[in-house]
């Protein structure tokens, strides 16, 4: 599993014109499921990305969690984080796992991600496989890649 954090002052979704979702102040989540990936993955991943320290505490150093802060995720899943570039000019995304495994783990991880920062309101989601764009600002800039150990 891979997923890319930023930290971000607003974040949202739109689909088809549609705006679908969308966060204040928290953590924009760029989701990979790969193949061979566990709800164990899921669990570890979720564990870095509320308790990771990248937020400001008083004195302006990077030493505050998602959860001490009371912030916001937006997941969306993102296949081509799982691109190998290693031969020729076209990315090959064997490596991203297929829907059967890819959707569970994607909804597992949100709805997990809802219990752990105590509210689904504070989770918001894209729509897995649509054509979603994805808007930003991204607080400092604050971007942080993230494999899980089954991967590294």
């Amino acid at each position: 599993m891979r997923m890319v954090l930023q930290r971000v002052g607003e974040a949202s979704v739109t689909i088809e014109g549609e705006r679908v979702s969308a966060i204040g102040k928290g953590i924009l989540v760029l989701l990979c499921v790969e193949n061979g990936d566990t709800q164990a993955d899921a669990d570890w991943m979720l564990r870095k990305c509320v308790n990771m320290r990248i937020f400001d505490d008083d004195n302006g150093v990077m030493n505050r969690s998602l959860l001490d802060v009371g912030g916001q995720l937006l997941v969306v899943s993102q296949f081509t984080l799982a691109a190998s570039v290693r031969k020729g000019n076209r990315p090959s995304y064997v490596g991203a796992a297929g829907h059967e495994l890819a959707v569970p783990l994607y909804e597992y991880f949100c709805a997990e991600a809802e219990k752990a920062l105590g509210s689904p309101e504070k989770v918001g989601r894209g729509r897995f496989g649509a054509d979603m764009k994805v808007a930003l600002v991204n607080d400092g800039p604050v971007t942080i890649i993230v494999t899980s150990p089954s991967h590294e």
